[in-house]
């Protein structure tokens, strides 16, 4: 169907329009992410702080307790998006929780997002929980200690009162990539507490502690959860708005190009107008010079009669004459 210049001019409208979103979008992703990175990079000296406080204590009290031996309740706590224009970024962090979680045993999976969830329900995933993400880098520390507390909830619910946690979330990697990665987040990761018994202690200042060493341990231990879960959710805002400003940037390239392609349409439907309404004046003036240069058989036209013809030869009219009469 042929394209009218209206119609070319609506839709370049609408595409100016959409773009101007798309780059709002973009640069909102641009400023948000920000915060979050320098969270996540704050984050990492108070992780510091607690691994210090674990190695003063393993100084003072010696190794860290094993856990026991059995299995605990399984629970994954995924952390995704709570807004779409990211892509497939919550399907692949739903897929890596669905590799992440054992068969087995029935696993209690914790949700960050509705868009998170929404894709985890796409593979038959049911979370028991959904919590909503940080609306900026001041609610992370609120998200981790309500993540914390829930597994308190949980721990406390079970028999033994052991549970078996991992984060799934989002990671920054090399030349600006990102992937979704597991991580281990209970029981402590044995290498990690075995290094705290085989590093010296570098300090001329000897440790104290005011807590009985139970609780000094369980104030360590929360410490680190925090941190930890802190991290997890930082780095996922992190790559959730990088995401979408890769996203945004292919989507403004895809309009900017459909802009030209509709400008050089409306250009050339344009100059079809133009050429045609010059014919249409060329051809009504050709015409209106052709019927002036015809000439007038009216009315008032002369007719030449026979009185006419006579007096033309010198006759008068009604007159006879013979050659040699």
């Amino acid at each position: 169907m042929a394209q009218t210049l209206e119609r070319l001019t609506g839709r370049t409208e609408t595409m100016r329009g959409i773009r101007s979103i798309v780059r709002t979008m973009k640069t909102m992703s641009a400023i948000n992410a920000l915060p979050y990175e320098q969270a996540a990079d704050a984050i990492e000296a108070y992780r510091d702080t607690a691994i210090l406080g674990f190695r003063a204590f393993v100084r003072s009290h010696g190794p860290l307790p094993r856990d026991a031996a059995t299995a605990g309740q399984p629970v994954v706590i995924a952390f995704g998006s709570d807004h779409g224009l990211c892509g497939n970024y919550n399907e692949l962090v739903a897929q890596q929780v669905d590799r992440t979680r054992r068969t087995d045993v029935e696993t209690t999976v914790i949700c960050v997002g509705a868009q998170m969830e929404d894709a985890l329900a796409g593979l038959g995933i049911v979370p028991a929980t959904t919590l909503l993400p940080p609306a900026n880098a001041d609610g992370l520390g609120r998200l981790a200690g309500r993540l914390i507390a829930l597994l308190d909830e949980i721990r406390a619910a079970q028999p033994g009162g052991q549970i078996d946690v991992t984060l799934v979330f989002t990671q920054r990697a090399e030349h600006g990539q990102q992937s979704p990665v597991s991580r281990r987040l209970l029981p402590l990761d044995p290498e990690l507490t075995d290094g705290f018994a085989r590093q010296p202690w570098r300090s001329r200042s000897l440790p104290r502690f005011t807590l009985a060493p139970e609780q000094l341990l369980a104030a360590l231990i929360r410490s680190f959860l925090f941190a930890e879960i802190f991290r997890a959710a930082a780095e996922a805002m992190v790559t959730e708005n990088a995401a979408r400003l890769a996203r945004m940037q292919q989507a403004e390239r895809s309009v900017d190009e459909r802009l030209e392609e509709l400008t050089a349409e409306m250009r050339s439907v344009r100059q079809s107008e133009i050429t045609t309404e010059l014919l249409d004046v060329i051809i009504g003036f050709e015409a209106i010079k052709g019927r002036h240069l015809r000439k007038p058989k009216g009315r008032g036209a002369r007719q030449e009669g026979p009185e006419e013809n006579a007096s033309d030869r010198g006759l008068k009219p009604g007159s006879m004459t013979c050659r040699g009469v």
